[in-house]
Order: structure tokens, then sequence, then C-alpha cells
């Protein structure tokens, strides 16, 4: 029976991720044309690209993964199941709606904070109202946390999202190794369909977006991208995997946060494009943009297998030497990307 079961669990695992990657796939072909007509990315101080490039294939990846979601879902679980991910999703829509407004003209940061602060907190709604991080901590001090965290979360993906294939080597081993925590129980349904979802319509994406890319996730991409995995990360927090969840975005995490306190100190306006990420600096610096996402991807790679042991393992001990591994392989990384071919 146990045979029957994981031969199911395996069909249907495929079966998501073949779907999403199709539709996301078959969508990228029929939007392209506008995409070229009206969401043409101009190269500009924090560009990688030095022509004019279209943008907006996340509307693709977003709707793949909607699609895929329900539809499993319809087949997977009860419709009470459903009503989290009609949460989520409306949030991701709205959070999408102004990503496009950013595509097509610039609006000002404030409206723009507002707007994804709001769909944080939609997101953070569709959290289980028991869902605990930190238990220590007032309720409603801890939902205040996530929404700023969410939205730091939601703008660090966007901040990183400025070389090909960078989303996909970020996004590809967190949601392949978070539907691999729901295979074992360590997530819900709702949280693993996602995950597989958003995973195979990222790589219907990547096609398109390799290097040299001809297409790009644009902000309505790379918003919902990272409020979907963001969601992905608070449940699996909250389900007894903080530390698995500190591990799979570490390099993001980093490369953003040392990024902003660099910045910071040196008095620049943090709001404005600029090349000063590690990975901008590797290229800057004589690393191809094969070489800079292979090493991001193979780095990810590993914060996802130490992240899987902890989550296997359900030990301190191993949580910590699997914190200490995951610093190191990041802080290589960094340092590697700084130096760069000098």
């Amino acid at each position: 029976m146990d045979g029957e079961v994981t031969t199911l669990w395996a069909l249907c695992t495929l079966s998501i991720l073949a779907a999403a990657a199709f539709l996301c796939a078959a969508l990228v072909v029929a939007l392209r044309p506008l995409l070229e007509r009206y969401a043409l990315a101009q190269p500009n101080a924090r560009s990688s690209h030095k022509i004019p490039t279209p943008q907006g294939g996340g509307i693709a990846v977003i709707a793949a993964t909607t699609v895929v979601c329900y539809g499993a879902l319809h087949f997977l679980a009860d419709g009470a199941a459903a009503m989290p991910l009609a949460i989520l999703f409306a949030a991701v829509i709205l959070i999408a709606a102004a990503g496009v407004a950013a595509d097509i003209r610039p609006i000002d940061v404030a409206p723009r904070l507002l707007l994804q602060a709001i769909a944080v907190a939609i997101a953070i709604y569709a959290v289980p109202p028991d869902l605990r991080i930190l238990p220590i901590v007032p309720w409603w001090l801890e939902r205040i946390a996530l929404v700023v965290g969410g939205l730091w979360f939601v703008n660090l993906v966007n901040f990183m999202d400025g070389l090909d294939w960078m989303t996909v080597a970020e996004t590809v081993p967190i949601t392949a190794a978070l539907a691999a925590m729901g295979a074992i129980g360590v997530l819900p349904l709702q949280a693993t369909v996602v995950s597989l979802a958003l995973c195979g319509a990222m790589i219907g994406f990547a096609f398109f977006n390799r290097p040299v890319a001809k297409l790009f996730l644009g902000d309505v991409g790379s918003l919902p991208i990272g409020l979907a995995v963001g969601w992905l990360l608070v449940l699996l927090a909250g389900s007894g995997g903080r530390t698995a969840a500190i591990l799979l975005p570490l390099y993001y995490l980093a490369d953003s946060s040392i990024t902003l306190l660099r910045r910071t100190v040196n008095g620049e306006k943090i709001w404005l494009a600029h090349r000063s990420h590690f990975y901008q600096r590797a290229t800057d610096r004589g690393f191809s943009v094969i070489e800079v996402v292979g090493h991001v991807f193979a780095v990810n790679v590993v914060l996802a297998a130490l992240a899987l042991t902890t989550a296997l393992a359900a030990s301190r001990t191993i949580d910590i030497l699997a914190l200490v591994i995951g610093i190191g392989v990041v802080a290589w990384l960094l340092f590697a990307l700084a130096r760069g071919r000098g």
C-alpha cells in the first residue's frame, strides 16, 4: 500500500510540475507580442542588459501557478482547503497589478510600498491563526513583524531580479525543497501544491530567460513570486522548520541586506537604481552571467539540502551545524562574487 501511495504521489508531483511548465511556456508565447509592444525594459543604471528587452513574463508564471494550483486541489482536496489559497492569490493579484503599473510606467515609492504592504498583510491573513513562529512573542506583535518582514522579503526578491536566470536559480531550489518537505509531512497540502506549481512555472519560464534573455519577469513577476515564497517560508517556520526557513533564502537575504546596509552607511539613496549587489559586481569584475547564476544555483542546492536535513533530523545540534555550514557557504559565495576575476 505504501508503494502505491508513493507512486501516486510521484505521478501527482510530475503532473503538477509538467502542467505548470507547459502552461507557463504557452502563455509566454501568446503574450510575447503584447509585451514587446507595451512593456519594453530600457537599460538603466541597474540593468545588466544592453538593448531594450520585453518584460512581464511574470504574468505567465503567476497565471500558470494559480490555474494549476486550483486544478490540482480540485482533485486532491476538498473545497475548504482552497480558501487560504483564495486569500493568498488575491494578495498575489494585487501585488502583481502594482507590478504591472511599475513595469509600464514608474510610480512613486510611497504608493508602491503602500500597495505592497496591503498585499503582504492579506497574505499573512491567509496564514492559519494558530500558527506561531515565536510563541513567546505576543500574537499581534508577531503578525506585525511578519508583515514588515514580508514587505522586506518581497522587495529583496525584486532587487535581486537583475540578471538572467537569477530568480530561476533562486526559486527553483527553494520551491523544490519546500515541495519535498510537504511530501514528508512538514507542510500542508496547499503549500506543497503551491511549491510544485511555482517550481514548474519557473522551469517553463527559464527557457525564455536564459542568457542572453529574450524576456524578463518584470515587477509583475518578481513581486508576487517574493510574496508567494515568503508565505511558504512563514508556513514552514510555523510548522517547526524555523532553521530551514532561514537556510533556504539565505543567499538572497545576505546579498540584499548587506548591500542595503552598505549603501545606507555610504549615504546613498537606497531607492534609486544601482549596480551594488554582489552578483552585479561580479559581472562587472569578469564573471560571465552563466558563471554567476551557476554559482548561485549550486549554493542554493546546498542550502536546500541543509534545510531538508534539519527537517528530517529535528535536532538542535543539527540545526546549529546546518546554520554554520550554510552561513559559511554563503559567505564564500559573497566573497567570490565581490572579488571577481581579479
